[in-house]
């Protein structure tokens, strides 16, 4: 399985984001998939993920802002990030879960916002 993100960038407070992971196969039935994302001197942390059931969860920090959602027929994942703080600036991973030790990882995409 292979994660491609795409849709990082500068953008100022306040403003709008779409972030794409396009997979190589169509995996959104077996696989959850979501978006981690990790900040310079942090941790990863999750953002969102969509489950196998198409169920779709937040972090806190999240919630409210960001919108998961997926297309089957071309095989993308996204995010869509609005009202962007510049805590939300770091280096968003799409991932997806194949097995409880085995996940998959995009190459991530730089997300950067400017107070």
């Amino acid at each position: 399985v292979r994660l491609m993100e795409s849709g990082g960038g500068w953008v100022q407070t306040g403003g709008s984001l779409r972030l794409s992971c396009t997979t190589s196969e169509n995996i959104f039935s077996t696989h959850p998939m979501g978006w981690y994302r990790q900040a310079p001197g942090k941790q990863r942390e999750l953002v969102a993920f969509i489950s196998n059931g198409g169920s779709d969860n937040y972090a806190d920090f999240g919630r409210g802002r960001f919108k998961i959602s997926k297309d089957n027929a071309k095989n993308t994942l996204y995010l869509q990030m609005s009202n962007l703080k510049p805590d939300d600036t770091g280096v968003y991973y799409c991932f997806a879960r194949e097995s409880w030790d085995t996940v998959h990882w995009g190459q991530g995409t730089q997300v950067t916002v400017s107070s």
